[in-house]
Formats: structure tokens, C-alpha cells, sequence
């Protein structure tokens, strides 16, 4: 019997493939849509791995409201949504799971108290720690079954044998009968967003809303208003005229050094990022605090008070001035000598003054991606794609955003919902 003798060069390169992981449903996400999707799948009984880029997942959730996590709102309106698909499929996809019902699972099912902060109607976990709510979500999905694979970047997704083949950067590999794409979008890179989802759906055929950074910092160069940086007003009323009417929102303003932010501005910079994807420069209106009528009574109550001194009892100091050398009224002027024109200028910074602002902060500062994979692309009642059996869309990735005040963490909730459920059955 001769033996075969074999080079140790030879064992070297021809190392064993490793088998692909076989499961029932990849999450691939691990944040607020990919949470909520791995704990529905698992408790439906399906198999499921996440595959998390980060270390450890929910960087979004960790981060967002300070450190705190804006849960929810207290008050749920689909009409405060944004998206360049068919608003009633958004409320259809917002209506399989209402806001109540959220609010009891998150305290009760997950033991997460939340507690409303009646100045923002927004509603906190009651401990004031973001990562308790990561933690809670991270734990129910493991505890009902669910295997999570950290630092697991994923490379590529691909239809295969009636299911799915995915590979990992690190050249692993996963096959699952379903996919749920829950990457986010573009925003907030620092936490892992980097788009793949949106790539992955283009890619696969799937029609996309041109995507913009939503929900960000407004900046102005040169930034004129730089020496007020810091200066913020509790109750801003921000307003930007469209073609048909305008869209006004309400809320905190904050001069930064490179421009303007706080929800009053966050809440408009679509307008602003849309505006200039078509060559056009929305004007942005504020009016500070009170009302118009407010305002005239303030500055013609009689006496000898200064109208320096009648700005100051409503907006900071700083600002006040501002706005006076604005309208070209002297500091030291007198409300009983304000000249009829001093006032009318007056009222107009007062009340529908202009930022001159140039662009925003970007993908960098946004807080959420505005377009996505079309509504109509997914089945509603499952958001499972209607080009790929198998495949679900959940969170950022999708056309839709709400305003700032938890109703972003509303959606990501309702449509991991949703495609857990679905890719559990598919």
C-alpha cells in the first residue's frame, strides 16, 4: 500500500468553505425596526438571527432625545407624516398598530415605564435612560428565541433556491426562507447607517423616492446671526409659504453657530432640502413667541417704557436686540415715541422674520432620511415586497418620516411589527 503524501501547501489553500447559517428569518438591522421585527418573528415561532454591523445595535435609540429616548408622542397623527407616496397607505401601515397599543406593550409586555413630559407632549422612559429601552427590546427578542450577530456587516443579499443567501463581510454566510431589511437610511452615519437597505432595494428593481437629509440643522454662509449661538426661544412659530397655503410648525428654536436648529427648525428643512434639489430657496418665517395682535397691544400700552424693555419680557435679551437694529429701531427708543413705520418694521421681525439660511448640516445631524422604497411597492398588511416573495421592508428605509417628537420611533415600531409577523409567515 503506497501513502499518499500531501504538501503542507496544499492544505493551506483549499481551507474548508464554511456552510451557511440556516434560519427561518434574517434581520438585517439591529435597531429600533429590526428589534421590533426580530421579537414578532421569534414569537411567532420562526427561527431568527439579526445581523447587527455595530457592537452593539440600537445606536440610534441610544442616542436619540439626549440620551433619553423620545418613545412616543402622546398624541398620534398620520396627517404630520411626510412621504411621496400615497398618504393613506402610510395610514393604513400606521393603523395596524396604534399608538395606545404601542404605549401597553412598551410597559407592559416590556416593563418599560414611560413617563409624559407635559411641555412637549412627548413620552420618555420614566428612568430618563435611553439604553434601558435598547436593553428591554435586546432582551425580549433574545428571550423569545431570537440569535443576534454582532459586529456582522453584511456584504450582499440575494434571492436563492425560494429563499435567501446572505454574505457577510467576514465571509459568512446565512440562508433564510425571509429578509428583513431594517439597515435605516442615511442619517446619523456615526450609528452604522450607511444606506445599504436603499442600495440593496434599487438594486433588486425596487422603485425609490429620491432620498434628502430630513429633520436637519439649518446653516447660513456666512452665518450672520453667529453672536447669538446658544440663544434659544421655548415657543418659536416656523412657517414656510408653499403654492397652495403654508406649512407652519411650532416648538424650541436655537441659534447655533453655523445657523439655526431646535424642532421649530427640523420640522421645515425638507421643505428647504427639497426646494433645493429644484434649484429653488423656500423662505423660512419666524415669528417669535406671541402673536401679531400680541405684539401691537405690547408696544403701544401706554407710558414711558422702553421698547426694549417690552421685547424682553418675551424673548432673551440678546435676541431682542437683535431684532430692534434689525427693524432699525434705536435701543433706547421709547415705546410712547415709536414712529408708525419703527413699529411696522418691528412687527415684521417680530412676527415674520426671514432666516437667511443656505443649506443644513447634512446626513451628519439629520435625524431621520426623507424618500425610501415607495409604499407601493410593499403588500400594506405585511410590508413584504410585491416584487420579491420573501423580502420585507421595515423603519427609516421606507418613504415616510413624521416630525420630531417620537413619531419616528412610532413608525419603526409599527412597521417592525408588521414585518416580523409577515416574514414569520412567509
Amino acid at each position: 500500500m503506497v501513502a499518499t503524501r500531501v504538501r503542507r501547501s496544499e492544505v493551506r489553500s483549499m481551507p474548508a468553505a464554511p456552510l451557511p447559517h440556516p434560519t427561518d428569518v434574517a434581520v438585517i438591522g439591529g435597531g429600533a425596526a429590526g428589534l421590533m421585527a426580530a421579537i414578532f418573528a421569534s414569537r411567532s415561532g420562526a427561527r431568527v438571527v439579526v445581523l447587527e454591523a455595530t457592537r452593539r445595535g440600537g445606536k440610534k435609540i441610544v442616542v436619540s432625545g439626549g440620551g433619553r429616548c423620545n418613545v412616543l408622542p402622546s398624541v398620534a397623527d398620520e396627517r404630520l407624516f411626510v412621504t411621496d407616496s400615497s398618504p393613506r397607505l402610510l395610514a393604513r401601515i400606521l393603523g395596524s398598530w396604534p399608538l395606545a397599543e404601542q404605549r401597553a406593550f412598551f410597559e407592559g409586555d416590556l416593563g418599560v415605564p414611560l413617563a409624559l413630559e407635559a411641555e412637549t407632549g412627548k413620552l420618555f422612559p420614566a428612568s430618563n435612560r435611553a439604553t434601558d429601552v435598547r436593553d428591554a427590546l435586546v432582551d425580549a427578542a433574545r428571550q423569545s428565541g431570537a440569535d443576534f450577530w454582532f459586529e456582522a456587516a453584511v456584504a450582499a443579499v440575494e434571492p436563492r433556491g425560494g429563499g435567501w443567501r446572505i454574505a457577510l463581510r467576514d465571509g459568512r454566510q446565512v440562508d433564510a426562507r425571509a429578509v428583513v431589511v431594517a439597515t435605516g437610511g442615511l442619517s446619523v452615519p456615526a450609528t452604522g447607517s450607511d444606506g445599504f437597505g436603499l442600495r440593496l432595494a434599487e438594486t433588486l428593481g425596487h422603485a425609490v423616492a429620491p432620498t434628502y437629509p430630513a429633520l436637519a440643522p439649518l446653516t447660513a454662509s456666512p452665518a450672520p446671526h453667529a453672536d447669538l449661538a446658544g440663544v434659544s426661544v421655548p415657543d418659536a412659530h416656523v412657517r414656510v409659504p408653499l403654492a397652495k397655503g403654508a406649512f407652519a410648525t411650532s416648538g424650541g428654536f436655537l441659534f447655533t453657530h453655523r445657523g439655526y436648529s431646535g424642532p421649530a427648525v427640523l420640522n421645515v428643512s425638507h421643505l428647504t432640502a427639497l426646494g433645493r434639489a429644484r434649484g429653488e430657496a423656500p423662505a423660512v418665517l419666524v415669528r417669535w413667541a406671541d402673536d401679531a395682535e400680541a405684539w401691537e397691544a405690547a408696544l403701544t400700552e401706554p407710558g414711558r417704557g422702553l421698547v426694549a424693555s417690552t421685547l424682553r419680557q418675551s424673548l432673551p435679551a440678546r435676541l431682542a436686540d437683535r431684532l430692534m437694529a434689525d427693524a432699525d429701531v434705536p435701543p433706547d427708543r421709547a415705546r410712547a415715541d415709536l414712529r408708525r413705520d419703527e413699529r411696522k418694521r418691528l412687527l415684521d421681525a417680530l412676527t415674520a422674520y426671514p432666516l437667511p439660511w443656505t443649506g443644513d448640516e447634512g446626513y451628519k445631524k439629520a435625524e431621520v432620511t426623507g424618500g425610501g422604497v415607495r409604499l407601493g411597492e410593499v403588500a400594506v398588511g405585511s410590508l413584504e415586497s410585491r416584487r420579491h416573495p420573501g423580502l420585507f421592508f421595515a423603519g427609516e428605509v421606507l418613504d415616510a418620516f413624521g416630525p420630531i417628537g417620537g413619531y419616528n420611533f412610532l413608525w419603526a415600531w409599527a412597521t417592525g411589527r408588521l414585518t416580523g409577523l409577515g416574514a414569520a409567515g412567509a
